[in-house]
């Protein structure tokens, strides 16, 4: 299969592209691969031009492994604030930390880099092909998109068997030398040329030896198995409670979703609920046994997508006196002048800079 697309040179000829259309982006002016590693986690679930921006700042606020490894989990939580998917900013925070305390340096090798909580091995193989000239190729969205249309491979991407295939054509593929520029070009190539909608197949480089060019296949690649999963289907009543004193109060998630982020108190319902319900089933007296409630009102209700849920999120402000808080409850208060210095999900962040402007 490999034989028709060696005779003129992949690698050769990606490499050329890549030197002409290659995009100007930051991380690559460097090959530190504390930098490499940060923008690589960034860009896991994220788009490229919203993950740039987060990229130059997490650079500033963290230079380097040291900087990452003393800080605390509120401020790196906080610069990672609207990037979704935080367990893998906690998960970069506990290796920094590992690796600083054990007195060690940024793992060099595929082998070694993989062991790093929250690293896979598309991420190892970036990190160590761009940064060391590890032979590695990576498998992204974008590679498999390139190389199921250049081969006209009908293996679903999104099982066992099928990525052990695209990893062994990655690999035979593979340049000895250059590894991570190639790797780089390939990514380009299908996020810049051979894209998901409507590629630029006429002016394609590989478009007299692409099959599935040839096959009329183009737009059923590459195959993605479907799995039938359905979302789970969720209600967060989130009570935006203010007292006298202009305190607003709130908790840290500790498990579940957004997990280690904050949140303000919360009341999970399997429907959609009303403000009759909340108080003839005395919602808010379940959580602060005292409360004394001058007024509660819907203020906003919106829908979020997750990754394998959908929210249906239901915001309520309430203004209410003798609000007492347990000793080791996990609420507490704040002046509403100072919530916005911690973390927050992003349809939460967006609700109080709404309602606190």
């Amino acid at each position: 299969m490999i034989k028709k697309i060696e005779k003129i040179n992949f690698a050769k000829s990606i490499l050329k592209w890549y030197k002409k259309h290659k995009r100007d982006l930051p991380w690559r002016k460097t090959k530190d691969p504390y930098k490499i590693w940060v923008s690589e986690i960034i860009l896991q679930q994220t788009r490229i031009d919203q993950g740039i921006s987060y990229y130059i700042n997490f650079i500033e606020k963290f230079p380097d492994i040291q900087s990452l490894a003393h800080s605390s989990e509120k401020k790196v939580l906080k610069n990672w604030e609207g990037l979704g998917y935080y367990s893998r900013a906690i998960n970069m925070l506990y290796n920094a930390k590992k690796i600083v305390s054990e007195k060690k340096k940024m793992p060099t090798t595929f082998t070694e880099l993989i062991k790093l909580k929250g690293v896979g091995e598309y991420t190892a193989a970036a990190i160590s092909s761009i940064c060391f000239d590890e032979r590695k190729a990576v498998l992204d969205g974008n590679v498999f998109r390139v190389l199921s249309r250049l081969f006209n491979i009908e293996s679903a991407i999104n099982t066992s068997s099928g990525k052990k295939k695209f990893s062994e054509l990655a690999n035979k593929l593979a340049p000895d030398k250059n590894i991570g520029d190639y790797n780089q070009a390939l990514m380009d190539f299908g996020a810049t040329q051979c894209t998901k909608y409507l590629p630029k197949c006429t002016v394609c480089i590989f478009r007299k030896c692409c099959l599935s060019l040839q096959e009329k296949t183009i737009k059923h690649r590459p195959v993605k198995k479907d799995k039938g999963t359905k979302k789970k289907y969720r209600v967060l009543n989130y009570f935006m409670i203010k007292d006298h004193a202009n305190n607003i109060y709130f908790q840290k998630r500790l498990n579940d979703i957004w997990k280690n982020l904050y949140e303000l108190p919360l009341f999970e319902s399997k429907k959609i609920i009303s403000r009759e319900y909340l108080l003839n089933e005395n919602i808010l007296q379940k959580k602060f046994p005292n409360i004394e409630i001058k007024n509660i009102h819907l203020s906003k209700q919106v829908s979020h997508n997750l990754s394998h849920q959908k929210l249906e999120i239901l915001f309520w402000k309430i203004n209410a006196e003798n609000i007492s808080l347990k000793k080791n409850d996990n609420i507490k208060k704040i002046l509403n002048t100072k919530i916005l210095k911690y973390p927050f999900p992003k349809p939460i962040k967006i609700y109080l800079h709404e309602s606190l402007s």
